[in-house]
């Protein structure tokens, strides 16, 4: 294997890895929840089916994603707290942009699979493909300690907590 090609694995592997699956699972039971409560109760008159849909998932995307940041920032990236040295709403902004492609990932393809899955199992497979995503783009830039490269290597134990 290369040595990105093992850097990823490692990365996939690590405390830290399992710290954001954990949170990302907390963030599917808001996100469950406020996407039902939306689209039974809150949204449930409006039609076309397609447009309640639409704003149950953007109301669910949005209360999970701060639901995320939230934990995220707690406590999978509580050791580069101190090292990060960004206003808490920049950091939250950066995470709203870094989570901005998975976001869009997860509701397209919820949206696609709805057709063909109940709208709860289709948001589940979306989730899956856009976590990968969030995760690396978050690691590398909203919780990025500058000049992380040179002192921390990725797969540090410092990287690990």
């Amino acid at each position: 294997m290369s040595k990105p090609s093992l850097s990823l694995l490692r990365s996939l592997w690590s405390t830290r890895f399992l710290k954001f699956g954990i949170v990302g699972s907390s963030g599917i039971f808001v996100n469950f929840a406020v996407l039902y409560l939306c689209q039974e109760f809150l949204f449930r008159a409006l039609e076309p089916r397609d447009a309640r849909l639409s704003l149950s998932l953007g109301a669910a995307i949005f209360v999970a994603t701060i639901n995320n940041f939230t934990w995220n920032r707690l406590w999978t990236w509580a050791d580069r707290k101190g090292r990060v040295r960004k206003h808490i709403l920049i950091q939250l902004g950066q995470y709203f942009v870094a989570c901005w492609l998975s976001i869009v990932l997860q509701f397209v393809f919820t949206e696609i699979l709805a057709h063909y899955l109940h709208y709860l199992v289709a948001n589940l497979f979306a989730i899956g493909i856009a976590a990968l995503v969030n995760y690396f783009a978050n690691d590398a830039w909203t919780f990025a300690v500058k000049g992380h490269g040179k002192n921390d290597p990725p797969g540090s134990n410092k990287d690990r907590r």
